[in-house]
């Protein structure tokens, strides 16, 4: 899958990804990233990228003609792509839209700084805005660092256990059961018996249940747009009952 990613701190975006699962992935070419830097398209001598906005009011905002240059730039490297302006003001990122990302061969990512770019911009050249969540941030960077991660674990091959990616949370839409390993008891807290055990299906079952529950105590409103089997529905019964004091 290939990335370009819009930005004004190139080195910000590539060390950030070069460790871990996503950082093997790049090695082996399994992820392709590309930074294209606005200031790079700058023609005066002090490589201004950002100017102020009409109407007046504290801030700036990225400028026009080194912005929309490095876009077109990412745009004839990567001709099939679908460009990205990370912002709060777009669509939540869910489980189910970085599936639908990582579907797509190719990516752009536009980091905004500042106060943001000209709303111009995103009609001419953005195809969707997406947010990391109902907060702000000094620029899009870290969005795109986590998106990228995000969606490269779903590539094929990235994983070292392709079934790791479907047991993550939000999967199936609902929160990962806990995980435990070595040693056996730790601090008076013993691994559940049942994982001990060896049964397959004992242990997929307590998984499950524990995923709803879970699920039903952090995140309830989730439980509640789900459409449970009755079989679910049974399980999700039995951890409110054992729950109760």
């Amino acid at each position: 899958m290939k990335w370009g990613v819009v930005t004004l701190f190139p080195t910000m975006v590539a060390d950030a990804l070069a460790h871990g699962v996503i950082g093997r992935a790049i090695d082996r070419g399994l992820v392709e990233l590309t930074t294209f830097n606005p200031r790079v398209y700058a023609t005066d001598v002090h490589q201004t990228v950002d100017d102020r906005p009409y109407g007046g009011g504290p801030g700036m905002l990225m400028k026009v003609e080194t912005l929309r240059a490095s876009i077109a730039d990412a745009k004839t490297e990567l001709p099939k792509a679908s460009v990205v302006y990370l912002s709060p003001q777009g669509e939540p990122l869910t489980q189910q839209l970085v599936q639908e990302l990582a579907a797509l061969p190719e990516v752009i990512l536009v980091c905004g700084r500042y106060e943001g770019i000209d709303e111009r911009v995103i009609e001419l050249d953005i195809d969707r805005e997406i947010s990391l969540g109902d907060f702000v941030l000094s620029g899009g960077e870290p969005a795109a660092v986590a998106l990228v991660d995000a969606v490269g674990r779903l590539v094929p091959g990235v994983l070292g256990h392709a079934s790791s990616a479907a047991q993550d949370s939000f999967s199936d839409g609902l929160l990962d059961c806990p995980h435990y390993t070595r040693p056996e008891e730790i601090a008076g807290l013993r691994v559940p018996d049942v994982l001990l055990s060896g049964h397959h299906g004992d242990i997929a079952k307590w998984r499950r249940k524990q995923a709803l529950g879970r699920t039903w105590l952090r995140r309830p409103e989730i439980v509640e747009k789900q459409e449970l089997s009755d079989e679910d529905q049974l399980l999700l019964d039995e951890f409110i009952r054992e729950s109760k004091p």
